[in-house]
């Protein structure tokens, strides 16, 4: 969430305490290092309240003060951080092929990584050996306990409720991913649970090194399907039933291509990285790998040592992209779109076919053309997402229900 938005609503209750607590808690990860005078110059608070907090907040071992060394001053100012290896979160990101787990601080440092085959014919138990395979990472890297645990899956998810109402890649619906993690991990408090877009738009906006402002921006996760997190005004955007950011399934080519949600002509069809592989496959065949993830990459390879028919292939799906992005600009007007996945790394072959398919479709008179950028994560943007699901819940110390 950006400090620009960060205005703290005064008062004395539990809950608007707990509200200035999140604030701040939130400027001091934005900003660090930070004084108290200057948190309360940004929200508006007497410098009491301020200190009050930020009192609880180093009782609570979140953050720690220092004193500057800064030869320029006659009294060092005494600053405040973030206080590391003392919160850490599991990360665990699903998808059709492969699942990784990740260990990670509240600054979106990551402790160390691991992965395995997905096998999703039964979700339940695949959740359970995931718990197991997550533990014995924590037990490498010599980690006794978690605060918190993330999961970033592909599809339709609940978070409120922890439930995944509808992964077509896994075919799962109506699973209830967070009875079994609770039935596994008892013991930890934070547990979150996200579409994986989302989760990564939430990544970039916490963690990502663009410098520039991603308050209004859309982040669209390229990988077996197409996904995208909304952020406005610094906040994630859900939607009523979960569903928002479904735009791999918005339909480009009426009676087009099947898609795996059983409808015909939806954009992932055409620009995710299956897409890729079929578009590859029907202008040569050949023996490969029947995983998604890898026959892309390959393809993505041979591109890059410019075979001319990946390259054939690569500029058709950047144009397809476009085609997309520009329907999105229309819908959103966003400052900036960030796109994720592993077509990035041809980014010199598809952002040119992006950006004049953009450029005649989508501004109609506008002045300033918003900006189509790669993730700066260096982090698997959906890893680090499901990270970020977990740290943010440690971070919001209040939360409206209801």
């Amino acid at each position: 969430m950006g400090s620009e938005n960060l205005s703290v609503i005064a008062g004395n209750s539990k809950v608007l305490r707990s509200i200035n607590r999140t604030r701040i808690l939130n400027i001091i990860r934005e900003t660090q290092p930070i004084s108290r005078s200057n948190i309360a110059k940004l929200t508006g608070l007497n410098k009491s309240t301020v200190s009050s907090i930020i009192s609880d907040l180093i009782n609570e071992d979140l953050i720690f003060e220092m004193a500057s060394e800064d030869q320029n001053v006659g009294r060092n100012p005494i600053n405040l951080f973030l206080k590391l290896n003392k919160f850490l979160v599991g990360a665990i990101n699903i998808d059709s092929s492969i699942t990784r787990f990740a260990i990670a601080d509240i600054d979106g440092s990551i402790k160390g990584q691991s992965s395995i085959e997905t096998d999703s014919s039964n979700p339940e138990k695949f959740i359970e050996f995931c718990i197991s395979e997550l533990l014995k990472l924590c037990s490498e890297l010599n980690i006794d306990s978690l605060e918190g645990l993330g999961v970033s899956i592909a599809g339709i998810v609940d978070s409120k409720n922890l439930i995944v109402n509808f992964a077509p890649n896994l075919g799962w619906e109506d699973f209830n991913i967070g009875k079994v993690i609770s039935k596994s991990l008892p013991d930890i408090k934070n547990i979150a649970v996200g579409n994986d877009a989302k989760s990564s738009a939430l990544a970039e906006l916490w963690f990502g090194d663009h410098e520039m402002n991603l308050s209004n921006s859309v982040f669209l996760s390229i990988g077996a399907g197409i996904g995208a997190g909304i952020i406005i005004e610094n906040e994630l955007i859900n939607g009523e039933y979960q569903a928002s950011g479904e735009f791999g399934h918005m339909i480009i080519f009426e009676g087009g291509e099947h898609c795996t949600c059983g409808n015909y002509g939806c954009w992932e069809a055409y620009a995710s990285d299956r897409a890729i592989v079929s578009q590859y496959l029907a202008k040569k065949p050949g023996t490969f790998d029947h995983n998604v993830d890898l026959m892309a990459q390959d393809i993505i390879d041979f591109a890059k040592n410019n075979d001319p028919l990946s390259i054939e292939v690569l500029k058709k799906t950047g144009f397809y992209l476009g085609l997309g992005i520009s329907n999105i600009i229309k819908a959103i007007d966003p400052h900036a779109i960030i796109i994720g996945g592993k077509i990035t790394q041809v980014w010199d072959i598809i952002y040119p076919e992006i950006i004049n398919v953009v450029t005649q479709r989508a501004y109609f008179g506008r002045k300033k053309i918003i900006k189509i950028l790669p993730t700066s994560l260096k982090v698997l943007p959906r890893l680090l997402g499901a990270a970020t699901l977990a740290i943010e819940e440690i971070f919001d110390g209040f939360k409206i229900t209801g």
